[in-house]
């Protein structure tokens, strides 16, 4: 058993709010897609540092979420939506993956260039523009990958 597992065992086990199977595949499935967004965090911070002063900061922000997204599917692929959709074709799925994504992304992107423009604090520290833009996508991203991408 897991530390996500033990977590959820402290949740009620009946009631109202009982923990369903449903609801516990629910609530696996999202914290472990909250450990890959941190992985996948990361990566997209660590490309945007290492390639910032290559190709500009807006070129760097926007190669490193296609570097991140793409690990991200791998590893959710792998693990949080383990064998959800295994079936399908990988490339048509990533595909996919990244096109459900697409709104995460303006939003991500969106946030993360709109700080970084407009607050110089943050031009200069872009690892808090990462974070923001990484939590303005997070919900969305989460949910269009369960419906449309791992089902």
């Amino acid at each position: 058993m897991g530390v996500l597992d033990s977590v959820l065992d402290r949740l009620p086990q009946t009631g109202p709010l009982a923990l369903t199977p449903a609801r516990r595949t629910l609530i696996m499935q999202f914290m472990r897609f909250g450990v890959v967004g941190v992985l996948g965090f990361l990566c997209d911070a660590t490309t945007v540092y290492a390639m910032r002063h290559v190709i500009g900061q807006a070129g760097a922000l926007i190669l490193a979420y296609f570097v991140a997204a793409s690990m991200n599917f791998v590893i959710n692929r792998l693990w949080t939506f383990r064998g959800v959709g295994a079936g399908d074709n990988l490339l048509r799925q990533w595909g996919i993956f990244l096109a459900a994504n697409s709104l995460g992304f303006l939003l991500n992107r969106g946030t993360a260039l709109t700080l970084t423009y407009t607050v110089p604090f943050i031009n200069q520290h872009v690892v808090l523009a990462l974070v923001a833009g990484t939590l303005a996508g997070m919900f969305s991203n989460f949910t269009l990958s369960r419906r449309l991408v791992f089902r």
